[in-house]
């Protein structure tokens, strides 16, 4: 009897260290697919962008055959939502057409009665549906944002380069794209003195809260 239990404290022992280096085996490979379901719900998470108009500027300018004008528009309202893991996008960004001003009052009461007609036409819009790029829920993000610009009354298809920084629960970005307006249907504003490029230089400069929602 007294030699059977050297071997079974010798088994004991084995099976213990069997189970302590399965164990620390598993651990890793746990942890691992832990990680990964974590990486697969942060990508699962819509990311919503809202639009702050008192931080949001909307720049513009115009070069013609003597200078180039400068000038602004006031953002009304905005919000962007961003799906990560498809890059589908959805929101809208609503410019106040009637904002516009150049410095100049004699110029920006022609540009809103006889061009944007904003009287009429009293809103810009871009309602994205698609973004191409990177976007991360912290740090910068570099996207190509797809969508409809509506102005004067039409819809035009537009693909917009943009930039963000996402910290928290604030935002920033910006975006630049040109508008060939003239092709697009608004009045011409060169005459016989004064030849105006076809297209506006357009830059957002945005602003706002983030949060993330499934």
């Amino acid at each position: 009897m007294s030699r059977g239990f050297p071997n079974r404290s010798y088994e004991l022992r084995n099976c213990i260290a069997a189970v302590l280096l399965l164990g620390v085996a598993t651990a890793p490979r746990q942890a691992a697919t832990s990680e990964q379901s974590s990486r697969a719900t942060r990508a699962a998470e819509q990311i919503v962008l809202s639009v702050d108009p008192a931080r949001s500027t909307v720049h513009w300018s115009v070069q013609s055959s003597l200078h180039t004008v400068h000038g602004t528009f006031h953002v009304k309202r905005g919000t962007v939502s961003v799906d990560p893991a498809t890059g589908k996008a959805s929101g809208e960004i609503v410019v106040d057409a009637t904002s516009g001003e150049s410095g100049n009052d004699g110029r920006d009461r022609r540009m809103h009665k006889e061009i944007l007609e904003s009287a009429q036409y009293s809103e810009v819009v871009f309602r994205p549906d698609h973004a191409d790029g990177t976007i991360v829920a912290q740090g910068n993000s570099s996207l190509k944002l797809h969508g409809i610009f509506s102005l004067h009354g039409a819809d035009h298809e537009l693909s917009v380069p943009a930039q963000a920084m996402l910290k928290a629960d604030e935002w920033s970005g910006t975006a630049a794209f040109e508008v060939p307006y003239i092709q697009w249907g608004l009045k011409n504003p060169s005459n016989f003195l004064l030849k105006v490029k076809p297209f506006v230089d357009v830059q957002l400069d945005l602003a706002g809260s983030v949060r993330q929602a499934r």
